[in-house]
């Protein structure tokens, strides 16, 4: 490979390292062709960026980033493929249909600008809530006494016998 295309790979790793806030490494190796087709279909339906990776080129886009990757470094070794996504539970939840396969396999992860080294790691990243969950929870807590004076006044009561049942539960 000549150095001008290696260097246009790196800098083109270092965007997209730039573009999505979190991204895995994982070992395809293993995976027969099906497979293969079968992963990136479902890594396409769920907005997961899939790339094969030479790991040096990786190492030096890592080294040319803003972002110390350095506990990462013991991850490129062998077979590496990165997964680029903008929310940081939905590789790991597809990773973990595969789990019993143990292909592919969890290298490590940069979510939620944290590390995760290891295959041992991928329940924590699956348990990672997502900006969007997140805000439903909150609606949730938000909208819960708000429905249950609503469904007090529904249920045939009175605003004077509601206000009474509160003023009685607080004493």
């Amino acid at each position: 490979m000549k150095k001008e295309l290696k260097d246009t790979i790196i800098v083109e790793l270092g965007e997209k390292l730039k573009e999505y806030p979190h991204f895995y490494l994982v070992d395809l190796a293993g995976l027969d062709a099906a497979k293969t087709v079968e992963l990136r279909g479902k890594c396409f339906k769920n907005e997961i960026k899939l790339l094969m990776v030479k790991n040096k080129l990786l190492h030096k886009a890592f080294e040319n980033s803003e972002i110390d990757y350095t506990p990462l470094y013991d991850c490129l070794k062998g077979n590496t493929a990165i997964m680029f996504t903008q929310t940081a539970n939905v590789p790991a939840k597809l990773l973990k249909e595969y789990k019993k396969e143990g292909i592919p396999a969890l290298k490590g992860a940069y979510a939620e600008e944290s590390f995760f080294v290891g295959a041992d790691k991928l329940e924590e990243l699956v348990a990672i809530k997502s900006k969007n969950e997140l805000i439903a929870d909150v609606v949730a807590l938000l909208q819960s006494p708000i429905k249950n004076v609503v469904s007090g006044l529904n249920a045939g009561g009175k605003i004077h016998g509601l206000l009474d049942a509160i003023a009685e539960r607080n004493k």
